[in-house]
């Protein structure tokens, strides 16, 4: 039996992600409302402590860095009127840095996210985020048709568990496996441990 292999691999491709000053940093819905509640995510402070080690780095860095934030209407899930809906304050936007508010799970999605990232002229970009199978990956799904070349951090990210459809669950460590196996394939370069400098 042969070793599996990624679309990406057999096609050949740079593998290697982008120094993070050559990239744009897109953190993606790292909000309190995963932190407590229905969506509370059992892996959230590990991967937001990467996140806000990585932020640093891109800071430092002098990446373009921008915030993206779920928007739900007031009084429900992802309130941005309220605590629940705010980002979480290791990931506190600084002055002169994008927050940009979405609706949908793609952050492309009815937003100026491309055009701010074409206003950065970098084509790489790297996601970290919340929920690992949802806005990470329709995000960088989409990032492909767009023309972007996408990394997503593995440890700055997170899921929750998931009903397996007969009865059972399918737990969070697992369907953020299968998430980044999945964008691993075609769509990203996936990144661990300290890839991203």
């Amino acid at each position: 039996m042969t070793t599996a292999k990624t679309l990406l691999q057999l096609a050949g491709a740079d593998l290697n992600p982008p120094r993070l000053g050559d990239a744009a940093l897109v953190l993606i819905d790292i909000q309190n409302e995963y932190l407590a509640g229905p969506l509370a995510l059992p892996d959230a402070r590990p991967a937001i402590a990467r996140a806000a080690a990585l932020l640093a780095r891109a800071r430092e860095s002098g990446a373009a860095i921008i915030h993206i934030a779920h928007r739900g209407k007031a009084g429900s899930l992802f309130d941005r009127g309220a605590e629940r809906g705010a980002i979480v304050a290791e990931l506190s936007p600084r002055a002169g840095e994008l927050v940009i508010e979405k609706e949908l799970p793609n952050a492309f999605a009815g937003t100026d996210l491309q055009a701010r990232l074409a206003a950065t002229d970098r084509k790489n970009i790297v996601l970290a985020g919340f929920m690992t199978h949802m806005c990470v990956s329709s995000t960088a799904r989409a990032a492909l048709d767009l023309g972007f070349r996408t990394t997503v951090d593995a440890d700055a990210c997170a899921t929750r568990d998931l009903p397996d459809g007969r009865g059972g669950t399918l737990d969070a460590r697992t369907i953020h496996e299968v998430a980044l196996a999945e964008l691993s394939d075609r769509f990203a370069i996936i990144a661990r441990g300290d890839a991203l400098k």
